[in-house]
């Protein structure tokens, strides 16, 4: 017996894991900056430089890079910065993980606490989580007909299922050249500087993926002019570029994260050899997955009246789009400086940070829960202290609907900040406002049992010889005539002619004549 096959291309999580590490170190004070005496702001951020999969093992290895800016022990040029980094190694056990496999990876940093030990001394303490995940491509093999002479009865089923076109991981570069506006001064030392991303989005076209944001790009520093050393600029950056995607078309289904893998903002000279300019690169890592849904006629039982045929079944599993869709959550709190701290004159810059800390499936929708980080650089009227700092975490909560949803679904949620707005109540508090992204698919995951081979074997003429030939029945409520047939050795049409019914459907209480047909 030959049987007709199609392959699915799909995709599956062959593993995960996740790991909680704890960086400390301390570091002394560079023989070229002059004293602490006071924190005033500072950042982390994890640089993975090697990736290594083992047998059930992801080696990572990379450094927590710190950034801090504080105030110093002199008059003159009395905000300093500082940089270093603590070098880590890792390993994330993952069972079936092997060497020709390929992990995506994230991070999140809890906690980063930067203390003074003395005024050449610091102490450096955080707490990061790592995640890994190892996806695996397979193609998933389903009957469709049988090639068969002699009155073999198929039983047809139509799946509609998630197929596999595209997967791919893509980058996407961003340069840009910014002159500092005629009104500032040049540039003698930046001191501290962050760029943001906001309104990322992503959109399939034919042939292509099409990407666009914008870059909020901050830059704190020490200025050339000698009445007043600390200027500050920002500016706002729209970026748009598109990623190849041979094959693609604008209705297929995409699947679309990024990470931050490079983002450098340096001081150079323009042409007038006068440094007035900021060259700015940001490059995005893009994890890419297309998909096309599609239906499919598959075997879901068969048998013959002339032999004896045996579907041998197996459990799997397919998928199909239940939702994509971005949501916006809006988040409004206040923010107040300590009594000790000083007032505030003029916000600088504000930076956000917004993380999904649990998601859970319920009645309706997906539950999220989270939190927003929130720093805020400002400039004081003390001119011991002229830049201060506050940073506050507010959490969040949103409902995605997700009409349909159950347990046995599927989602990938990917978070981001579109707005984030700061407004001083007056000086000791500032009101927060912010947009955030939820940007969610939702794959619904359906059980099949489906048919990996036949087996056959002569009938049993003893046993069909002792059933009688002609059988009167009554229809019981949930009989098919599919079942009536392949237990009373005949066929539908057979059935249907001998009854003269209408059409194949049959109701309770029913009564029907069954004539055996063996070949």
């Amino acid at each position: 017996m030959d049987l007709a096959k199609k392959y699915i291309h799909m995709n599956r999580e062959k593993g995960k894991a996740v790991t909680q590490i704890t960086l400390d170190d301390d570091f002394n004070v560079p023989d070229m900056k002059p004293d602490l005496m006071r924190i005033i702001l500072d950042k982390g951020e994890l640089k993975l430089d090697e990736t290594t999969i083992t047998q059930d093992h992801v080696w990572l290895k990379g450094v927590l890079k710190f950034t801090l800016l504080y105030r110093s022990d002199q008059e003159e040029g009395k905000i300093n910065t500082m940089n270093g980094e603590i070098p880590f190694q890792e390993s994330l056990a993952i069972d079936g993980a092997n060497e020709y496999d390929t992990a995506k990876l994230k991070w999140e940093m809890e906690d980063l606490s930067i203390g003074i030990i003395n005024s050449r001394k610091l102490s450096v303490k955080a707490l990061v989580v790592l995640k890994a995940v190892i996806d695996e491509i397979y193609d998933e093999e389903l009957i469709t007909g049988v090639d068969q002479e002699g009155g073999v009865q198929i039983l047809g089923q139509t799946l509609t299922a998630m197929e596999l076109f595209l997967s791919k991981k893509d980058t996407f570069r961003f340069k840009e050249e910014i002159l500092l506006p005629s009104n500032k001064p040049n540039i003698r030392q930046i001191l501290w500087k962050s760029v943001q991303l906001r309104g990322v989005e992503t959109r399939l076209m034919d042939q292509q993926m099409n990407i666009k944001g914008e870059a909020l790009v901050f830059v704190l520093y020490e200025g050339e002019d000698e009445e007043e050393h600390l200027q500050w600029m920002e500016t706002a950056l729209p970026f748009s570029g598109v990623i190849d995607c041979n094959g693609a078309t604008e209705d297929m289904i995409s699947d679309i994260s990024y990470e931050v893998s490079v983002l450098e903002l340096e001081a150079k000279p323009d042409y007038d050899g006068e440094e007035r300019m900021l060259h700015l690169e940001l490059v995005l890592d893009l994890e890419i997955q297309i998909f096309t849904e599609e239906e499919t006629q598959v075997v879901a039982d068969l048998y013959a009246v002339n032999e004896k045929l045996t579907p041998v079944y197996q459990d799997t599993v397919f998928e199909k789009l239940l939702l994509k869709n971005s949501s916006k959550c809006k988040v409004s709190e206040k923010m107040g400086i300590d009594k000790n701290q000083e007032p505030i004159l003029q916000i600088c810059a504000s930076e956000g940070y917004a993380v999904a800390e649990q998601s859970e499936i319920v009645d309706g929708g997906i539950q999220v829960e989270g939190t927003l980080q929130v720093t805020i650089l400002y400039v004081t009227a003390d001119d011991r202290m002229p830049i201060a700092s506050i940073k506050d975490i507010m959490p969040f909560h949103y409902l995605i609907e997700v009409p349909g949803i159950h347990k046995g679904c599927r989602y990938h949620l990917q978070t981001g900040l579109d707005q984030l707005t700061t407004v001083m109540s007056d000086s000791a508090q500032v009101e927060v406002k912010a947009v955030l992204s939820l940007n969610c698919i939702v794959f619904e995951q359906q059980g099949v049992k489906k048919i990996t081979e036949v087996e056959q074997a002569p009938l049993n003429m003893e046993e069909l010889q002792e059933s009688p030939g002609i059988i009167g029945y009554i229809v019981k409520e949930g009989d098919q005539l599919w079942d009536i047939a392949k237990e009373n050795y005949t066929t539908i049409s057979e059935i249907v002619k001998t009854n003269q019914l209408s059409s194949e459907q049959i109701r309770d209480g029913d009564k029907i004549l069954i004539i055996k047909t063996v070949g």
